[in-house]
């Protein structure tokens, strides 16, 4: 990981996906440190397609680490934003919410259930 992580050290997506595997691997401080300089990276000011990513990414990490207001506070950004997603091919959508399985953790918190619905134009 030292290696990709000198080489390519500007990398957002590069960074984000080694974020979500600290989390896999439980090491919360190296998964916000990593997802930090994804955001740096890459801010939203600098992309607004790609830009947002991390921030789903810190949503995740959030959920998965126990933060359900900053989870919540990162999917209420997304949410109210055009986004394509973080895969791009599967935009992050209440639907989505409903069945991801990262989001679990916050299955019982109100404001995720009120993100969770399908809001009519």
């Amino acid at each position: 990981m030292k290696f990709f992580l000198k080489e390519q050290a500007q990398t957002y997506s590069l960074l984000d996906n080694l974020a979500l595997i600290n989390v896999g691997l439980v090491d919360k401080a190296r998964a916000m440190a990593l997802r930090e300089r994804a955001m740096a990276a890459n801010p939203i000011e600098k992309d607004v397609k790609a830009g947002p990513a991390s921030i789903e990414i810190l949503a995740r990490i959030a959920a998965q680490t126990g933060e359900p207001d900053r989870a919540i506070a990162a999917l209420e950004k997304l949410l109210s934003m055009p986004y394509a997603g973080w895969t791009i091919v599967v935009p992050l959508t209440p639907a989505l919410l409903r069945l991801d399985p990262m989001f679990d953790p916050l299955r019982g918190d109100p404001r995720f259930q009120e993100l969770c619905k399908d809001k009519q134009p």
